[in-house]
């Protein structure tokens, strides 16, 4: 194997292959044909002498000999963006840590955290974006990102099944519950009834490929009438508040939630619990990511009072 002739922007559509999955969604990413990310592709693996990428019918993963080249690249591009920020004249910062979270947690979470960091840690700097669980965990696995708040639901499955195994610790575990229209019938108790939710209009996440059919109460036993998509969070609460429709939010969101909107627990049925968690790869974290998690876990303590308190 010969890595001499390898380039800067082979490392970096490999790393983003491996990041979004396919070829075709790294392309989009970059800016590239979907051929050029080919011979991207192709270049490196012939450098390396191996199948780096496992082609497969959703996608591709890293193989064995693709996990030791990802690891080296991490190392290199970090480098040369160190290597960049020299350069231009801006101060190295104190510690640096890149944060991806799913859309629920970046509400209300995330926010908190990172106020208090401002605070309480000046010198840190994060990097923050968002993302789907699937396309985090991958985010992880290519080391394009330092820790990841991923959610989940029962039975709490790992996000993905590459090895090693991702490390998760639960920041919160709560109950799924519905936010409904301040003037819709069902507002006015204080709970609503699972029986009740059957002939009701629907507002939820656009559901693609990784994406479940986020917003839609799960195990509804007729096929639901969804009548506006979106994905961001809010503008799916201000729907409600236009008497548009209902959707499932996490506990978290109470607090988000604006004027002529009601946040119920939804009984009759199973209990649907999302657990939301931060994940990294098993290696142990830097101090950058010691701190950042620390943040995380204290602004989790204060949503859980929020979401609980009368």
């Amino acid at each position: 194997m010969d890595f001499t002739d390898v380039s800067l922007t082979s490392l970096r559509v490999f790393r983003t292959v491996a990041e979004r999955g396919t070829f075709t969604a790294a392309a989009l990413s970059l800016g590239y044909t979907q051929s050029a990310v080919s011979r991207q592709i192709a270049s490196i693996e012939r450098a390396a002498g191996a199948e780096l990428l496992e082609r497969r019918r959703e996608g591709v993963r890293l193989t064995a000999a693709g996990r030791v080249v990802m690891r080296r690249a991490t190392v290199v591009l970090d480098e040369i963006d160190a290597a960049a920020r020299e350069l231009s004249g801006l101060p190295e910062p104190g510690g640096t840590v890149r944060l991806g979270w799913v859309p629920s947690a970046g509400a209300h979470l995330v926010p908190e955290a990172l106020a208090s960091l401002r605070r309480s840690d000046p010198g840190l700097r994060v990097i923050s974006r968002e993302g789907t669980t699937p396309a985090l965990a991958r985010a992880l696995r290519a080391g394009s990102i330092d820790l990841a708040l991923l959610a989940s639901a029962p039975p709490f499955r790992a996000p993905d099944d590459e090895s090693p195994p991702l490390v998760l610790r639960t920041l919160t575990e709560r109950s799924l519950c519905l936010a409904v229209p301040a003037e819709h019938p069902l507002a006015r108790a204080d709970f609503v009834d699972v029986a009740d939710l059957r002939g009701q209009q629907w507002i939820a996440s656009p559901s693609a490929g990784e994406d479940r059919l986020m917003g839609v109460w799960p195990g509804l036993d007729e096929r639901p009438e969804i009548v506006h998509t979106a994905r961001d969070w809010l503008a799916k609460l201000h729907l409600v508040a236009a008497g548009c429709g209902l959707t499932t939010v996490s506990r978290s969101l109470v607090s988000a939630a604006p004027p002529g909107v009601r946040i119920l627990e939804v009984r009759g049925g199973p209990q649907e619990l999302r657990r939301l968690s931060v994940a990294r790869l098993p290696q142990p974290p830097t101090e950058a990511a010691r701190r950042l998690e620390a943040a995380l876990r204290a602004a989790a303590v204060g949503t859980e009072a929020a979401a609980t308190s009368p």
